[in-house]
């Protein structure tokens, strides 16, 4: 090759070196979406200042003036707005919490009846799933609080198993009053989690060692139930119970879960585990039949092979859908305006029509779920890790 040739490939042309040419076009992107956003911002402020709407999160110090139906910190009218929001982000935290156990639990149980050889458990599974994945979520919500909990019994003729009583009010129980040295439940607990973590690494190092499996999951619970009891003991015992009382227009004392709650949990679990339960079916699938073959061969009866051989490998196919889901149902959530279920949503709507401060409250709606959706991924991200093949 000449001199000549070799100095003209290098120096190409500017649109010839392909990498200079995809930062140019990446830059022009970025360019292009800047001037978007700005032109944005500079409308919504002038269109702010022409109707006189001031801007900023100051009213959020000022008096609410509304009650909640339902709220895990104490609340009143005479708290700022800011509170009232804090109301709405734990209800909501609540509710998608609880959810996702529901849902998991229920989906992994329709998911393994779904592949079950017993036709009628495995038809049951299928008429689930297919009846759920295909009515809306917004009219099974309504279902459940319009057909189900509001017909229930009125306070007075309450539906009563021990404490706890069942009416359109809602779900009373006792509920636990914690006094000084309470807190000690906290520490037990990690106790018991820490002597957990440290017999599952015995009990594996003895099973690599005899061959038997210990039942540490069952030490486990045991011990994860009786270390706080023991710490609760050791300070004598700063736990009592409140339980409620029948009035005559209802329930005073104990605690109630009310039926917008009841009606939102029903239908997100349900809903989200048909979802859950189809990845489930196809996670298991995705195993090799040879491997339930070899854990038959060693001997392993079916529920053993499933739950140490079978699933653990399925995860690698389970958990991306099983994340998809679980940002669903939190997203989801916010269907609870539909039903009066004081939500983030919800409160914040309140919050939006009294201060008129739009842009505001829907800056934090934003970050709320953006955070909750980004702290759920990060987790199972994580997660997935753990259980993804290391090749070797």
């Amino acid at each position: 090759m000449s001199l000549e040739l070799t100095a003209g490939l290098q120096k190409r042309s500017f649109w010839n070196n392909g990498r200079v040419r995809g930062y140019a076009l990446q830059a022009l992107v970025l360019l292009i979406l800047g001037g978007l956003v700005y032109d944005l911002i500079i409308n919504t402020a002038n269109n702010m200042a022409n109707r006189h709407i001031v801007s900023g999160f100051d009213f959020l110090w000022r008096k609410a003036g509304f009650e909640v139906s339902f709220s895990l910190i104490p609340y009143s009218g005479e708290d700022n707005y800011a509170r009232a929001l804090m109301v709405g982000f734990f209800n909501t935290l609540l509710v998608s919490a609880v959810g996702i156990v529901v849902a998991t639990v229920l989906g992994l149980v329709i998911g393994l009846m779904r592949l079950s050889r017993n036709w009628l458990a495995s038809h049951i599974a299928l008429g689930y799933i297919e009846l759920v994945r295909n009515v809306p979520l917004l009219l099974q919500l309504f279902i459940w609080y319009r057909l189900v909990l509001t017909p229930l019994p009125q306070a007075k003729d309450a539906i009563a198993i021990g404490s706890v009583t069942l009416s359109n009010k809602g779900l009373t129980m006792p509920a636990p009053v914690f006094g000084d040295g309470a807190w000690m439940v906290l520490v037990g607990f990690f106790v018991a989690v820490g002597a957990s973590v440290l017999l599952s690494r015995w009990g594996r190092r003895q099973q690599e060692v005899t061959g038997r499996k210990l039942p540490t999951g069952m030490l486990s619970v045991l011990l994860s139930v009786a270390f706080p009891l023991l710490f609760l003991a050791a300070v004598g015992w700063p736990v009592s119970f409140d339980y409620p009382v029948k009035g005559n227009f209802g329930f005073s004392g104990g605690m109630t879960l009310v039926p917008e709650f009841m009606a939102l949990l029903l239908a997100l679990s349900i809903y989200t585990a048909a979802f859950i339960a189809e990845a489930v079916r196809a996670g298991i699938m995705a195993v090799s039949k040879g491997q339930g073959e070899a854990a038959a061969a060693l001997g392993l009866k079916p529920g053993l092979a499933m739950r140490l051989v079978v699933l653990p490998q399925a995860l690698r196919v389970i958990i991306p859908p099983l994340t998809s889901q679980y940002l669903n149902l939190t997203k989801n959530s916010s269907l609870a305006v539909a039903i009066g279920y004081p939500d983030l949503v919800s409160t914040g709507g309140t919050v939006l029509g009294q201060t008129g401060q739009a842009i505001e409250v829907v800056l934090i709606w934003m970050v709320v779920y953006l955070s909750l959706s980004l702290l759920t991924s990060g987790f199972m991200n994580w997660f997935n890790a753990r259980h993804r093949l290391v090749g070797r």
